[in-house]
């Protein structure tokens, strides 16, 4: 039996000083609605490779300019749940960029905030925050399984 497999791009965006990190508030989208979320991640598009895809996110979503350079893979999760659907969640540093990070899309997102990392919210998209979690542990991987 086949399946498809999905792939989403996750920018992680920090603070000049690398102590916090960009979120925005989802909203409308029927995803985790009213949860926090990496600032500008989303589907890779077909014919798209993932650091394309990133900043293309970058650029539609919260208006900054990265150079290909300027990315550096630092996490994989691969997320899976009961059902057929599998995600592989390709997660990219974001060493510098030019602009101000500002909301492009409002109807998608409500807000955009820094956050200590340290400290990421409560509510805040849960495989997001594992992931972000595993990866300030030093681990390059991890596997997610939601029960649906």
């Amino acid at each position: 039996m086949a399946f498809k497999n999905y792939s989403a791009v996750f920018p992680i965006i920090l603070s000049e000083d690398g102590q916090k990190i960009l979120l925005h508030l989802r909203q409308n989208t029927g995803y985790q609605d009213g949860k926090w979320d990496t600032a500008a991640s989303g589907h890779v598009d077909a014919n798209e490779a993932a650091r394309q895809a990133t900043i293309r996110e970058c650029k539609e979503e919260i208006g900054i300019d990265v150079a290909t350079s300027d990315l550096e893979f630092i996490h994989l999760t691969h997320h899976f749940s009961e059902s057929e659907r599998i995600y592989y969640h390709l997660y990219f540093l974001v060493k510098s960029y030019a602009g101000t990070p500002t909301i492009m899309e409002p109807e998608k997102a409500a807000k955009l905030k820094w956050f200590d990392l340290t400290d990421l919210p409560n509510a805040m998209v849960p495989c997001r925050k594992i992931a972000i979690e595993a990866w300030q542990q030093g681990s390059a991987y991890t596997e997610i399984i939601t029960k649906m």
